[in-house]
């Protein structure tokens, strides 16, 4: 029958675990996970997971997974790979055996060098332990600085200031969402959050964060300080590698692996926000995603390719974050885009359509209300996928149906 083991419980690990299951594959699935929550969605943690004290949104419940005869382990990391006995050993000295592993272990919170990463008024929001301890600060009269105007940063900010709390964003860069997010829409963003009160700082350096129990205070190189009485940081995320790394697998800003998501070890593979991989709409460039999207993705195709499916990636990066009333929705890589046109949707949503110097579509930005942008994203992905070189003025005229220029 065979055993796969599957290390890292969250939406990767989860949905690759049913996988298995729907591809009828009937040997053993242990899913193992440091955290003691089954698997749960990550997304809710900076929007409504934060307004009320709720548990996490999980992925399945018990018993779908004892229905499904996925042996889950919960609270109890894995310490070691034993490659050469395909073992892994786990932190109570346990061990168990593996035919096929699937390393799901996520990242983890960027921090910032000699910041006191365990004071109380400090915290990075990844976990869901993270977000009820950010949950008990946000209330009216409570003032919140958040480090780093990114999406986790941004999408805070916007759920903190609609639960009454007073926001202070610092940002090292020139502007806000500078990783793979058009000016044009970050300015957008950028004004509607000072619209709602949030105090943006950009091209901020920030020289220490002093803390003691009941407040924080970030001082600007300058000498000017922000008081608050939570500091989050928001900076990004680094992948969990160490488990791979010490095993002897092959890691390139994430562990690498093929376009199968094989490791360096033909019975290992990675899948999610640890990994790395080549991408074939962009000359198999190797880049890793943290996206919800994405993490699905591969856990479904995963779990095939570990039965010997042998499927190449070639789903199209997906993004998108909700603040306020607005919704951001990216498909694609903007990198070496060589034009750029502006789709109108309506008097308040839009699309920015990125072409490189041969006419390839490479990417879509779109900013509106609700689910204004949705659909013609969706359809913008489906052009990425198949390498269109769609008209620039077709693409700019809301007379041109995006359907019909798959047909082209």
């Amino acid at each position: 029958m065979g055993s796969i083991v599957i290390v890292g419980a969250g939406e990767c690990g989860a949905r690759a675990a049913f996988a298995l299951r729907e591809k009828q594959y009937d040997g053993k699935i242990t899913l193992i996970g440091a955290e003691p929550h089954l698997p749960y969605e990550r997304p809710p943690l900076s929007k409504e997971g934060l307004k009320a004290e709720v548990a996490p949104k999980y992925v399945a419940d018990a018993e779908r997974y004892a229905a499904a005869a996925i042996e889950v382990l919960t609270d109890i990391p894995v310490m070691a790979i034993d490659r050469a006995e395909k073992r892994v050993t786990l932190a109570d000295g346990s061990s168990i055996a593996y035919d096929r592993l699937l390393l799901t272990t996520g990242a983890r919170a960027r921090t910032i060098a000699g910041i006191d990463e365990v004071s109380r008024r400090i915290r990075t929001l990844r976990t869901h332990a993270d977000s009820e301890e950010i949950r008990r600060e946000l209330s009216p009269g409570r003032k919140l600085a958040i480090i780093g105007g990114g999406f986790i940063g941004l999408e805070l900010a916007a759920t903190a200031r609609r639960l009454g709390a007073a926001v202070a964003l610092i940002e090292g860069l020139p502007r806000i969402l500078s990783r793979g997010v058009p000016e044009e829409i970050a300015a957008i963003v950028a004004a509607r959050h000072r619209a709602e009160g949030v105090d943006i700082r950009c091209n901020a350096k920030i020289e220490r964060i002093d803390a003691d129990e009941r407040r924080a205070r970030v001082v600007l190189a300058g000498g000017e300080t922000i008081e608050a009485d939570l500091v989050v940081v928001g900076i990004g995320a680094v992948p969990n590698t160490d488990l791979a790394a010490v095993a002897g697998l092959s890691i390139e800003n994430g562990i690498a692996v093929d376009a199968t998501l094989q490791t360096s070890d033909p019975d290992i593979y990675a899948a999610g926000d640890c990994c790395s991989f080549p991408l074939c709409h962009y000359g198999d460039r190797r880049i890793r995603l943290e996206a919800w999207r994405n993490a699905q993705d591969q856990g479904t195709l995963v779990a095939g390719n570990l039965l010997g499916g042998g499927e190449a990636i070639t789903s199209v990066p997906w993004f998108w974050s909700d603040q306020y009333d607005l919704t951001l929705q990216i498909a694609g890589l903007a990198e070496g885009t060589a034009t750029t046109v502006r789709r109108e949707l309506t008097d308040d949503a839009f699309i920015l359509f990125h072409l490189d110097d041969t006419g390839r579509l490479l990417a879509a930005s779109g900013i509106g209300p609700g689910n204004a942008v949705a659909r013609d994203i969706r359809l913008a992905e489906m052009l990425i996928a198949a390498a269109k070189r769609p008209d620039p003025q077709a693409l700019i005229s809301p007379d041109t149906k995006l359907k019909a220029l798959l047909a082209a």
